[in-house]
């Protein structure tokens, strides 16, 4: 990933809005969400939810997609991967214990059970 993306990933990100829209997005996995439920469950105007919508698919973070009569919004989690590991990608290198700082992803249900298991959502 490019130092130019990985800025403009995270200059939309340093608002507060766009912000809460990206971890609600995240949360509800590649089905995604609807405009409409968006700004139901963040109180956001029609109006302003559009223009944060727009920033946010202009940075690559999010992908849109219509389904009938409703425009769908969902994570774009490769993208969000290639941030975080451009963040990480040198995370603890001249450490002797640099294992110990890479960023983990969710744990899934099966790593409850001590299983070392990654969310296939981050594609860790």
């Amino acid at each position: 990933m490019e130092k130019k993306d990985v800025l403009a990933g995270l200059a939309a990100l340093a608002q507060e809005t766009r912000l809460d829209i990206f971890r609600l997005l995240v949360e509800a996995g590649p089905e995604g969400r609807s405009a409409g439920s968006i700004a139901e469950a963040l109180a956001v105007a029609p109006a302003t939810l559009s223009f944060h919508l727009s920033a946010l698919t202009n940075a690559g973070l999010i992908l849109q997609r219509r389904e009938s009569r409703s425009l769908i919004y969902s994570a774009d989690f490769g993208r969000m991967t290639g941030i975080v590991g451009f963040l990480s990608e040198n995370c603890c290198g001249r450490s002797a214990n640099a294992g110990a700082c890479i960023p983990v992803c969710a744990p899934t249900p099966e790593a409850a059970n001590g299983e070392k298991t990654a969310s296939p959502r981050c594609g860790c």
